[in-house]
């Protein structure tokens, strides 16, 4: 009797603590699913990474455009000669054959001030990359969006696991509750002498287990909301209330009917970027070509050069210059290097569509093992609920019979633990179904 006691007085202290868990401490959210997706796409590590790189793709956009701009650079100097530089000149020009008469040239102060510019007018190279920087920025927003749907995958599983955890705290208490009643009318019976001590012992030790796996289970419904919070991006410490219930999940058999789309595939994010990558390949192969055309650039300065033997005087005096030309470059031979590139890329394309085959074969197959998973999954489900309830069943007859003297408290026994164990059957069913769902959901590509 004293440890009934005691085991009553733990479960006041577990439901208490399990209260006080769940009050808030600090800025409670009070979120339904799609509140803890459009929190995570706001605030979880991976997603806010990947918005940066789409971020930085497009100023390496930009940069790449600002190549074809006018490049324009200023440039200044000063030169104080020193001992300025000497020449040797050939003694005939001052009737002194065979000698050489050293003189200097220049002066002691040098300045120069100028400003140039260039023009690219052809370069095949630049012109295949404005063709591909909308490409390129598309694989990093895509890339982006595949980081979006993770994020809508984990949070979702972390949401539900969360809801099957609270329904699996109250099948447990519904079942700690009944088999309290039983071990107290057992224990009335056993003081009377109508029922044995054994029987008082057996139904103990089951009402025992049961309220460890109560208290194990109140654990990991604390952790299983942490890893939600982690799902999100959220602070562990901040207090989250989930608003929607499993009563609002859809588990229909109809979802796994609308799966005869043979061309899905074109809507997951994965076979997406690999086009995409295809392309920017693509691109590669015309840049490879485009080595072997000339390059045509402009170019054109402006400078003023000031010299004097005295600094005071030396900016007091300009002489200017200024030039425009062109600059023609020709490749004619590279020793094979632009030939070599060239097949080198063609094979990366070749690639590519491997790569293509294999991942559209793959998500075929996943989208199949999904279907057959969340199909199988609601089977389960369905058996599960029709067990729960003849467990139920069985147990409320078998207490009638114990009652009436005509069943054993052994039938009781297996009964309640009958019932404890078709509910822990039942919860897992009803995860893997929810799980095999958002699967399903996103093998077809219907996580955006």
């Amino acid at each position: 009797m004293r440890n009934l006691l005691f085991t009553g007085l733990l479960l006041g202290l577990i439901t208490f603590s399990y209260a006080q868990q769940k009050q808030p401490t600090g800025q409670v959210y009070n979120f339904t699913l799609a509140d803890c997706i459009n929190y995570a796409y706001e605030h979880q590590d991976t997603v806010l990474n990947t918005g940066l790189d789409a971020k930085s793709a497009s100023y390496h956009v930009k940069e790449t455009i600002g190549q074809g701009l006018p490049q324009v650079s200023a440039s200044a100097n000063f030169q104080d000669y020193l001992q300025i530089p000497t020449t040797l000149i050939p003694g005939e020009i001052f009737g002194q054959p065979g000698t050489f008469i050293p003189v200097k040239f220049g002066v002691k102060y040098q300045s120069n001030i100028g400003i140039n510019a260039t023009q690219i007018l052809f370069d095949g190279n630049y012109f295949v990359g404005l063709q591909g920087r909308k490409t390129y920025q598309e694989l990093f927003d895509l890339n982006h969006n595949r980081s979006k749907v993770q994020a809508n995958v984990n949070v979702t599983k972390a949401y539900y696991q969360v809801l099957v955890s609270n329904e699996q705290i109250k099948l447990l208490d519904a079942n700690v509750n009944q088999l309290k009643q039983t071990l107290d009318q057992t224990t009335a019976q056993n003081k009377q002498g109508f029922v044995e001590k054994i029987d008082v012992d057996r139904l103990t030790v089951q009402y025992n287990d049961l309220i460890t796996q109560r208290e194990n289970t109140i654990q990991l419904l604390a952790l299983n909301y942490q890893l939600l919070k982690f799902q999100m991006g959220m602070p562990i410490q901040n207090n989250i209330v989930l608003t929607d219930k499993l009563e609002d999940v859809k588990l229909d058999a109809k979802v796994a009917e609308m799966t005869s789309d043979s061309t899905f595939y074109n809507s997951r994010v994965e076979y997406q970027m690999l086009e995409t990558q295809k392309k920017l390949d693509q691109y590669t192969v015309k840049s490879k070509i485009a080595q072997f055309l000339p390059k045509l650039t402009a170019n054109a300065s402006v400078a003023d050069s000031y010299q004097d033997n005295s600094f005071s005087r030396l900016y007091s005096t300009n002489f200017p210059s200024t030039y425009i030309g062109l600059s023609l470059s020709v490749p004619i031979f590279t020793g094979f290097q632009h030939s070599n590139q060239l097949k080198q890329s063609q094979i990366t394309v070749m690639k590519d569509e491997n790569d293509l085959f294999n991942l559209k074969n793959g998500l075929n197959l996943q989208a199949n093992a999904a279907k057959t998973s969340y199909v199988n999954g609601l089977r389960s489900l369905n058996s599960q609920k029709q067990n729960q309830a003849l467990a139920q069943e069985v147990l409320r007859v078998a207490k009638i019979k114990y009652q009436q003297g005509v069943g054993s408290s052994i039938e009781v026994t297996q009964a309640e633990t009958a019932v404890q164990d078709a509910d822990n059957k039942y919860i897992q069913g009803l995860y893997q179904a929810l799980v095999s769902k958002v699967d399903l959901d996103k093998a077809y590509g219907r996580i955006k």
